[in-house]
């Protein structure tokens, strides 16, 4: 008797048939961030790096360029210049790169615990920053102090920017919005929709409300106007079995052009929604490992995605002789992003 017959055959790691980023990260992958003026790719990882690839017609990857954090990196954002990189994590500190130009990195933003999320709000040419020391904090990179530190009811788990709407969750299941317009004083403060923790936050393209993923395997569809509320639904997604393994959506990210969204969990799995005629467009193959964070590039032809270990089952399910980071690239189709009216259904 063959022994090979008594193995299991290696899981697909590329079901998808993606085009794989190289060189990938020797460790999990905590952010993608796509530049709005090329197609210039940043991932951060837990090995405390921010690379950056060019993504080549045709689905090719040119590594250009690597920076260190003397700690694990948890958050990355492009200014809207297309030159510069924001990364922030463990170290307490946010670092800017003039990727393009070569230039040093300098650090511009520092908390007092890890820096979990950052965004960069080109309106007001300010940095903010959202930390575990429960503060929000505003930063002109020209000086050393914050211009605003806001208070947060608990630590920021996750924000979201489309000027002038921010959305901030935080641990205990406050959701938190701004009118940056006013940025010093609370515009809402809202408990989440979802009965679990907050993972990640979308802000709606016309600034109207925001998407929110919890632990849960569920994401809450949410209008900010009174008058909106009856249009507020939440579904489940990233399930197996619908009740037996439920698992984390961890990246939420809307479609630049069509406005439809995608979400990616640590099932491994990402699909294609469209909120309007609440249907899902498309759904894809499931990865042998989760997916921690994804994101669109700015015409959204192209969906990167991130698989590697999540470290949601613990250490014991961490095997580092077969751990490997893979970022990954789906050219999208106009039929998978496009949103269509829900079949069957009358006029509204």
């Amino acid at each position: 008797m063959a022994f090979s017959s008594l193995t299991t055959a290696a899981p697909n790691v590329n079901p998808n048939k993606s085009f794989e980023v190289t060189p990938s990260p020797s460790d999990s992958i905590s952010s993608l961030s796509f530049s709005s003026k090329a197609n210039h790719l940043v991932a951060t990882s837990w090995d405390n790096q921010v690379r950056c690839w060019e993504i080549l017609p045709g689905g090719s990857s040119q590594a250009k360029a690597a920076l260190s954090h003397d700690q694990p990196v948890l958050c990355s954002t492009w200014k809207d210049d297309g030159t510069t990189v924001f990364s922030g994590g463990c170290d307490k500190q946010v670092k800017m790169w003039p990727l393009l130009s070569g230039g040093q990195p300098s650090t511009v933003a520092m908390h007092d615990a890890p820096v979990k999320d950052v965004a960069w709000i080109s309106q007001m040419n300010l940095l903010v920053s959202g930390s575990w020391d429960k503060t929000l904090r505003y930063w002109d990179t020209r000086q050393a102090q914050p211009v605003h530190v806001q208070q947060l009811p608990e630590r920021c788990y996750a924000l979201t920017v489309n000027y002038p709407l921010m959305v901030v969750g935080t641990a205990d299941r406050n959701l938190i919005v701004y009118n940056l317009q006013n940025p010093q004083t609370e515009f809402k403060r809202i408990q989440s929709p979802l009965k679990y923790q907050t993972r990640c936050l979308a802000a709606f393209p016309d600034q109207q409300g925001f998407l929110v993923g919890s632990i849960e395997g569920r994401v809450g569809v949410h209008h900010l106007d009174d008058s909106q509320q009856s249009k507020n639904f939440t579904f489940k997604c990233h399930r197996e079995g619908n009740t037996t393994e439920i698992y984390s959506v961890n990246s939420l990210n809307f479609h630049p052009v069509h406005h439809t969204f995608a979400t990616a969990g640590s099932d491994g799995a990402f699909n294609f929604w469209d909120k309007d005629s609440k249907q899902r467009l498309k759904a894809f193959s499931r990865c042998p490992s989760p997916i921690p964070c994804s994101t669109f590039n700015a015409d959204g032809s192209i969906f990167a995605y991130a698989v590697c270990y999540d470290w949601s089952k613990g250490a014991e399910n961490h095997n580092p002789a077969t751990a490997k980071s893979y970022i990954y690239l789906h050219s999208t189709q106009e039929s998978e992003v496009k949103g269509k009216p829900r079949v069957g259904a009358g006029r509204k």
